[in-house]
């Protein structure tokens, strides 16, 4: 017979078990459901030759509505993650995803600028702000200690990355067979598949009362954060951030094109991209951990920096744009564990999908302007060279300007906000 302190100690290891295999299911859920809906919209690129075949309206109009896709997808998430932070998960991301299929079904249906912008900018790109970053991670970072957040928000961040990886490939295989239009909608369909995700993360575990309850309302999370400096230092850099991601998204394949290599090679690069995310995620995600957020930031934008200075120098051959692709995607969305880590720092995880839903606003601004002016820049000069420019140039000031964040003094003001769990 087990003596007295056998029982307990039993018991513990299974509630540890309990726990553990429940957290990973969360991670799992949030990882597919983000892994769906990044998957789709990041292989979007890939439709923006047929799209302006098909329709006529030119690069410039179909970046546009491409564009609002972006400014759409940011504006989306606070308030999805204010609504997530007071009804639950669950039923935001059942509407995120329903939103991303209608829209991307009825995407070739559109013939105009107008309907496209309501189609990619409104429907499907709300719908994925609905199921993103702000929303997800969120769910997973108030179930886990501070020094485990990196990590699980890497893990999320690569689930993402991967929808990516495999997306790119089965756009271009249906695209090959059945055509863009159908393809298309087929993509959007598969999205559904993210529903399951929505009933894990619904039942999901909360923190306790005492750890998670609100201190402070929403409004005044809000005010407190744009006040502060770091916050705001923090957020510039996420806005160069979404200019770069959403001017590769959204063009690569067309720059690849502009250097006189196959098609094909579009949708590698799409896929090597969205591969060296995921490795690039996960590393960011153990790195947070064990340095500074803010160094790490500055890290990746330079890096950002030197890869598109040596490929602007470097002959245009198959190997240098799949390598470069490969270097961009090791940096691609490697900013947002950090970015969310901080936020988390700052301000605890009480209000943390509403704050992080903010940031990424900014991080959507910018992606409207480098999905839209790569398009009006190539239209009125036959090249992406001025983007190249602009975005090494942006990735510098990136680099620098996360160096002044008092990462530290953060730390001891975010008591403010309420328990940094």
């Amino acid at each position: 017979m087990p003596d007295a302190n056998t029982t307990p100690q039993t018991g513990t290891n299974a509630t540890s078990r309990a726990a553990r295999f429940g957290l990973w299911t969360v991670l799992a859920a949030a990882a597919g459901a983000f892994a769906l809906t990044m998957g789709v919209r990041q292989s979007m690129g890939l439709f923006l030759s047929p799209l302006n075949t098909a329709t006529g309206l030119g690069l410039g109009s179909i970046s546009l509505a491409f564009a609002f896709g972006q400014l759409c997808w940011g504006l989306t998430q606070p308030f999805a993650g204010a609504i997530a932070d007071k009804l639950g998960t669950g039923r935001v991301l059942v509407l995120g995803v329903l939103l991303v299929t209608i829209g991307t079904v009825i995407t070739p249906l559109m013939t105009t600028t107008a309907g496209l912008v309501f189609a990619i900018g409104v429907l499907s790109a709300g719908g994925a702000g609905m199921a993103g970053p702000a929303v997800l991670m969120a769910a997973t970072t108030r179930l886990i200690a501070p020094e485990r957040r990196g990590l699980a928000t890497g893990i999320v961040n690569a689930g993402g990355s991967f929808g990516q990886f495999v997306m790119a490939p089965i756009a271009g295989a249906l695209s090959a067979g059945m055509g863009w239009a159908g393809a298309m909608q087929i993509l959007g369909l598969l999205v559904l598949l993210a529903l399951p995700a929505a009933l894990v993360l619904k039942s999901a575990p909360r923190l306790p009362a005492s750890a998670a309850a609100a201190t402070v309302g929403t409004r005044q999370a809000i005010a407190t954060a744009v006040a502060h400096p770091g916050f705001r230092l923090l957020a510039t850099g996420f806005f160069v951030c979404g200019f770069h991601v959403a001017f590769l998204a959204t063009h690569l394949p067309g720059v690849i094109a502009a250097c006189g290599l196959p098609a094909e090679y579009g949708g590698w690069a799409l896929a090597v991209l969205g591969l060296f995310n995921i490795m690039g995620s996960v590393l960011m995600g153990w790195a947070v951990g064990r340095w500074r957020m803010k160094s790490l930031l500055s890290l990746v934008y330079a890096t950002r920096a030197v890869a598109v200075v040596l490929f602007l120098l470097l002959p245009k051959t198959g190997v240098t744009a799949l390598v470069f692709a490969a270097v961009m995607g090791l940096t691609f969305l490697s900013t947002v564990p950090p970015t969310a880590g901080l936020v988390a720092k700052f301000f605890g995880v009480a209000n943390m999908a509403t704050l992080f839903g903010l940031v990424m606003l900014t991080h959507q601004v910018g992606g409207f302007l480098g999905a839209w002016l790569g398009g009006r820049v190539f239209e009125a000069t036959g090249s992406y060279d001025w983007i190249w420019y602009a975005d090494v140039l942006l990735a510098v000031a990136a680099a620098l300007i996360h160096l002044p964040i008092p990462e530290q003094q953060l730390v001891r003001k975010s008591r403010a906000l309420g328990p940094v769990a």
